[in-house]
């Protein structure tokens, strides 16, 4: 995975959290990738392997960070095949990665990416197992947008409740 931001136009793309934020340094982190030209989302893997019993949920840190233009996002949805087969959902339903995100200083714009288990049993994700995709996309603020801080200061959960 790339460290530097060495494209001829970095406006968008994923990179490894610095050395002082892995949660997973044992493991070679894997880039998000698309499926195919015709994907949307860009599939996220884990690094480890991990059971989530029924009504339990399992916080799955992907070493991975995003850079973004100032008025997109990262939407994260949880794969197809794990909410039908497997009765998985994102624990918040839909994943919202700011660009402000990038690089935070509580975590280093790492992305955790929760997973609640609906069904009645075990799920086991392997470590290499694909558990989420993300779509960039962009947004729209109104005529008189108000802002509560300039910028942001920690991670998950830092812009206040």
């Amino acid at each position: 995975m790339k460290n530097e931001l060495t494209f001829i136009n970095p406006t968008r793309g994923f990179l490894e959290v610095d050395v002082m934020h892995l949660r997973h340094p044992e493991f070679k982190t894997q880039e998000p990738i698309r499926a195919d030209k015709g994907s949307a989302g860009y599939d996220f893997f884990s690094k480890e392997t991990a059971v989530i019993h029924p009504g339990q949920k399992h916080l799955f840190w992907t070493d991975v960070k995003s850079y973004m233009k100032k008025d997109e996002v990262l939407e994260l949805h949880i794969r197809s095949s794990l909410g039908i087969k497997e009765d998985l959902m994102l624990a918040n339903t839909t994943g919202i990665i700011d660009s402000s995100y990038f690089e935070n200083t509580k975590n280093g714009g790492n992305i955790g990416i929760c997973l609640r288990n609906f069904s009645n049993k075990k799920v086991i994700i392997n470590s290499g197992d694909r558990i989420a995709q993300g779509i960039f996309k962009n947004y729209l603020t109104t005529i008189n947008d108000n802002v509560r801080d300039e910028e942001r200061t920690g991670g998950i959960g830092s812009s206040g409740r």
